[in-house]
């Protein structure tokens, strides 16, 4: 009974007008900060949710997790090499390829790229490539018609469209110590690789019968790539991969070039749940000036209720209620406008891109051009149950002042 009688007069207190002017503008403002808190933790989770999005489904799913190198030359016997580490019950498949570093030239155009002469077929087996390329150009993607797909970042460099040509200029690795001038190669653009991000700045394909011709390197290939069931456990298995093998190689994961990228999302991520407790904090403080006031503007109708009978516990449960009705709101309209702004974030980011005629995320330097989003429900019901629950904490020490109010000190004042 006493629970729901106090439920009824803290809501009672919230809706009514406060004879304090500054009172309720402190009760308002804390409410409006404790939303603006939930809703800015909201929308940077759910972009450090995109973005891991966009890590494993982009880039983790287009290079290779694993790669076996050879290190002085080219690996002769990696038809070995594949079948024994597609042995291993923790890697899904292995493929060949041949890496080369050139210079592509288009009229006044040159941009360094980094070449990688691929089997589509096996290529498919351990990474997605064909989702990001047209599906003409990679089945009709064989060697001898000099063709070459290329990064879309690289094409806008160069200036160059598809059934394009342009001429790529390839180091001549030779015994002698003299200068060689490089091999010039004329190809042709088959296709574009599409993946809106720095990978598309940087890569061209080849078919590896073509690149070998390239490189001169005979039968042998530059290396092997894996592809395995644990992608964060990638570096461990490679490495114990690369100690059976009887082959001498460089021993690579995916961890060491773009680690550095997962890393720094879930770092970001740790510190966005550290700054949501201090943000929703900071403005559960103005939830105490507000409850410290209220018990002051209603020292009053506390003293009459104690005059009717009310406990300690009876007036402690009022101003926890009036206390957790502000944060309940808060979280309610944080929550709202964090979902609905999380939901449309990307589109929200490029309308503003277009207004200031400027790219926030330039694809030549991050790997991905927009800005994601993924909304996570684990993460809004996270932000709401805190903010709730800070605003509890928040009602303690106003709501134990009530309690301590004199009855007849309070009215004799009146």
């Amino acid at each position: 009974m006493f629970s729901s009688l106090s439920l009824l007069i803290g809501s009672r207190f919230s809706r009514a007008k406060q004879r304090d002017k500054m009172v309720s503008f402190i009760s308002l403002s804390s409410t409006i900060g404790i939303a603006v808190g939930v809703a800015v933790i909201i929308i940077g989770l759910s972009a450090m949710n995109g973005f891991e999005r966009e890590l494993e489904s982009r880039v983790l799913s287009v290079i290779p997790h694993g790669e076996f190198e050879g290190v002085n030359a080219p690996i002769t016997r990696w038809q070995e090499v594949i079948d024994k580490v597609e042995q291993h019950e923790k890697v899904i498949a292995a493929a060949p390829y041949v890496r080369i570093t050139a210079l592509a030239e288009k009229g006044t155009e040159l941009k360094a790229i980094e070449i990688r002469g691929i089997d589509p077929e096996q290529e498919s087996e351990v990474s997605s490539l064909p989702r990001f390329i047209d599906q003409d150009a990679w089945s009709n993607f064989v060697p001898n018609q000099q063709q070459i797909i290329l990064g879309s970042g690289v094409a806008k460099t160069l200036g160059v469209s598809v059934g394009e040509y342009l001429t790529l200029m390839i180091p001549s690795v030779t015994n002698s110590t003299k200068v060689q001038a490089p091999k010039r190669v004329r190809v042709k653009v088959a296709g574009l690789l599409s993946l809106s991000g720095q990978i598309d700045h940087s890569l061209a394909l080849v078919p590896i019968e073509d690149a070998k011709q390239y490189a001169n390197i005979g039968q042998g290939v530059t290396g092997v790539s894996l592809k395995v069931t644990e992608v964060l456990n990638a570096a461990a298995i490679v490495r114990e991969l690369g100690n059976t093998l009887d082959v001498y190689v460089y021993i690579r994961s995916w961890q060491q070039k773009f680690g550095f990228l997962y890393r720094d999302i879930q770092l970001v991520r740790t510190i966005m749940y550290l700054v949501m407790v201090l943000v929703i904090g900071v403005a559960c403080f103005n939830i105490v000036s507000t409850l410290m006031m209220a018990v002051k503007d209603r020292a009053a109708e506390i003293a009459i209720l104690r005059t009717m009978g009310a406990t300690d516990r009876l007036v402690k449960r009022i101003f926890v209620w009036q206390g957790v009705f502000s944060g309940v709101l808060g979280s309610i309209v944080g929550s709202a406008i964090g979902v609905l702004v999380a939901l449309n974030l990307t589109s929200i980011i490029k309308f503003i891109e277009s207004i200031v005629g400027h790219q926030f995320l330039s694809g030549d330097i991050y790997f991905v051009d927009f800005l994601p989003s993924q909304l996570n429900l684990t993460d809004v019901a996270t932000v709401s149950v805190t903010a709730i629950v800070l605003s509890l904490l928040a009602t303690w020490y106003p709501s134990s002042r009530a309690a301590k109010l004199n009855p007849a000190s309070v009215l004799s004042s009146k």
